[in-house]
């Protein structure tokens, strides 16, 4: 997929200290799908566990902007710009530029929109014990599968913003247990949010 191959790497590696310097010094940590890099990041090096994340995936709402798509080289393109993708320096980059230029229909920066959803509070919302035949609609509402022993429950959750916690909960006592149930929830900032460790 990357086009890396095994003898272009043979004899390199990350030095976890050297990335602890350099990100030492940052206000915040952007990933495009912070969901999954975050936690190879906290489990590489323990810097990353005590800065708070923002994701340009889920941080902007670029459906509502006017964007078809979501993906670095699709949104790159929509903004004049053109890169070589699955090359870390690049994609940082283009990330970068992506969000330094106007969304189509707000006409603030990408950045703004991330730096305001970063800076909300948020919930994760557990559909535990949900009856099998409840996933397909729990999916389309945008509920994901825990299955791993991390820690957390095996079951369909959810992560929504503060203001969207009371409809979420009252959604899942109506749609999908039928009866009034207190669902299992955390509140998240910037720190813990992406994080698997919470």
């Amino acid at each position: 997929m990357t086009g890396l191959t095994d003898e272009a790497v043979a004899g390199h590696r990350i030095d976890p200290a050297e990335v602890a310097r350099f990100v030492a010094p940052a206000a915040l940590v952007i990933a495009h799908n912070a969901s999954f890099d975050r936690p190879f990041a906290e489990a590489f090096c323990d810097i990353f566990v005590a800065k708070p994340w923002a994701c340009s995936l889920q941080g902007v709402d670029w459906a509502a902007e006017g964007f078809e798509g979501s993906k670095p080289g699709y949104l790159a393109m929509k903004h004049g710009l053109f890169f070589d993708g699955h090359r870390a320096v690049h994609d940082c980059q283009a990330t970068l530029q992506i969000l330094a230029r106007p969304l189509l229909r707000s006409g603030v920066t990408g950045l703004a929109r991330l730096l305001e959803d970063a800076r909300r509070p948020s919930w994760r919302i557990w559909a535990v014990e949900a009856a099998f035949h409840h996933k397909d609609t729990l999916k389309a509402r945008g509920y994901r599968w825990n299955g791993e022993a991390n820690g957390h429950p095996k079951a369909w959750y959810i992560d929504v913003a503060e203001e969207a916690q009371e409809a979420e909960c009252a959604f899942l006592c109506e749609s999908i247990y039928g009866r009034p149930v207190e669902p299992l929830m955390r509140r998240f900032t910037a720190y813990e949010r992406f994080s698997m460790r919470g």
